[in-house]
């Protein structure tokens, strides 16, 4: 058994065994001794390659405590580890865990969500069985790979009219020579500078003053903190049209992010208020790649236009670039 020790209100568990060294704390001892006797009993398990009697929640918690501090998305898969925590397949043990308890589970999420959204969170549980199943040896078979996804839903094509942006900084207090001083106001300037940037609401959201050069025109996109980035791979620089270095110029120096609009879920509540306002519908941020993606596709070539907005497959261009074949047309005279 591991070494459990008091400190303050919690009991801390640690334990090492076969070059593994874990630890955890807990309110209750009870607790710290139910942890630490099951995690020896996987360890042991997986050096005998044996699938070790645990609940496939436990799994989930061990992913949630030991790997999601370290992915950028840890913040979303958070929250969907602590619904699937509520969810029957949790409740099954990896013995016994097998495809058709993910296909009731899918099948009755489909009534819930968007196909998208579940093909989505089908791929993230996968990800996390083949992370059990290389790295901690608990699993011998991803329950998932015989699991079909749900077809793939068609590409949205949302274009941002003239009228509706003008309306959206009408209703959020906008205006090109205004001081800026209202969070609604800031949260106009970052809507327009993502439609000339092709930025994600993260991305601009925690853009430091720090990583942008006003003088060569170049915003660095980090991609390592939460909301800073969909990926890591999506760290970049990204160029700044004239446009994009005269919004950034109006903002006020009110701390070390440009825009200073609050947190992710503030940002989108506002976002979402001032679109009932301006009684504009089916309209999301992220919309705004869409838009500014065709934008910029008049400017720049393939590659650069990919570099850009941080795409190495050039395939996935064609999810956001909705060019129509009318103004192909006009380009080809």
């Amino acid at each position: 058994m591991g070494s459990i020790s008091k400190r303050g209100s919690t009991w801390r568990v640690q334990i090492r065994m076969r070059g593994i060294v874990e630890s955890k704390s807990f309110a209750k001892k009870v607790d710290a001794i139910t942890w630490a006797a099951a995690r020896e009993s996987e360890i042991r398990a997986g050096g005998e390659g044996r699938v070790p009697d645990i609940l496939f929640g436990a799994l989930l918690e061990r992913y949630r405590d030991t790997i999601l501090p370290d992915r950028t998305g840890r913040r979303m898969e958070g929250i969907l580890i602590r619904q699937w925590l509520q969810a029957p397949f949790s409740g099954i043990s990896l013995t016994k865990i097998a495809p058709i308890d993910f296909i009731k589970w899918r099948d009755q999420r489909l009534k819930e969500v968007s196909p998208a959204t579940v093909i989505r969170e089908l791929g993230f549980l996968s990800s996390v069985c083949t992370h059990a199943i290389k790295e901690w040896r608990v699993l011998q078979k991803n329950p998932l790979e015989e699991v079909s996804r749900p077809p793939e839903p068609e590409a949205r094509d949302r274009r941002i009219t003239k009228e509706e942006i003008e309306r959206l900084l009408y209703v959020l207090g906008y205006t090109p020579d205004g001081a800026l001083k209202t969070k609604n106001s800031r949260i106009g300037a970052l809507f327009l500078f993502a439609i000339e940037t092709a930025m994600r609401a993260g991305e601009i959201r925690t853009l430091r003053r720090s990583d942008v050069d006003l003088v060569q025109r170049v915003a660095k996109v980090r991609g390592t903190e939460v909301g800073a980035g969909k990926t890591r791979a999506a760290r970049r620089d990204v160029p700044l049209s004239s446009e994009a270095v005269r919004i950034l110029k109006q903002l006020p120096a009110l701390d070390e992010t440009w825009f200073s609009v609050g947190t992710a879920a503030s940002l989108d509540a506002n976002f979402r208020e001032a679109k009932k306002k301006a009684a504009i519908e089916d309209l999301h941020f992220h919309d705004t790649r869409h838009e500014a993606i065709t934008r910029l596709s008049r400017k720049l070539d393939v590659l650069a236009l990919a570099r850009a907005i941080g795409h190495k497959d050039l395939k996935q261009l064609l999810v956001y670039y909705n060019e129509t074949a009318e103004n192909l047309a006009l380009r080809l005279d």
